[in-house]
């Protein structure tokens, strides 16, 4: 096999596992659009951090799961988001930073997030690992109020 043949094969690896994290991503959105809790959590490691838009830091799984279960029902209500894959670092072939655009749709107009998503390949399935939600003020979204209707108070 030439060179050529093998830079060929680790672009079409590189691009599967960037389809694959895109589907995690596409999981996410319908998770929080359809406020399906139990299947955003699966996505995450035991030991999965999580820092949400208003910055409350949690710690593991089980806390992850008690703020999900205890926000996402209604959460979402009149509200939808959506997720664009913006860019994504390699930085083992199992570990990847993930950065994403994250667009709230509310009553109060349109809000903006900026998440850093740190996810590790395990079993074959990308996991959320290390994960922290960023409001993001100087998008270019104009929003149709002066506050932010997502990332000004604890969600």
């Amino acid at each position: 096999m030439d060179t050529t043949d093998t830079m060929d094969a680790a672009a079409a690896s590189r691009e599967n596992e960037i389809e694959a994290i895109r589907q995690v991503v596409a999981t996410v959105e319908h998770a929080q659009n359809n406020e399906r809790p139990d299947d955003f959590l699966r996505l995450f490691r035991a030991d999965a951090i999580w820092t949400t838009g208003g910055g409350k830091r949690l710690f593991g799984l089980d806390e992850i799961t008690a703020f999900t279960h205890q926000t996402l029902p209604g959460g979402m209500r009149d509200t939808t988001v959506t997720f664009e894959l913006e860019h994504v670092l390699f930085i083992r072939p199992d570990v990847a930073a993930v950065k994403l655009r994250q667009l709230y749709r509310t009553p109060d107009g349109p809000d903006v997030g900026s998440p850093l998503w740190v996810m590790a390949k395990e079993a074959g399935q990308w996991r959320l690992t290390a994960c922290q939600n960023t409001g993001a003020p100087d998008d270019e979204v104009e929003t149709a109020s002066a506050g932010r209707p997502i990332f000004a108070s604890e969600r």
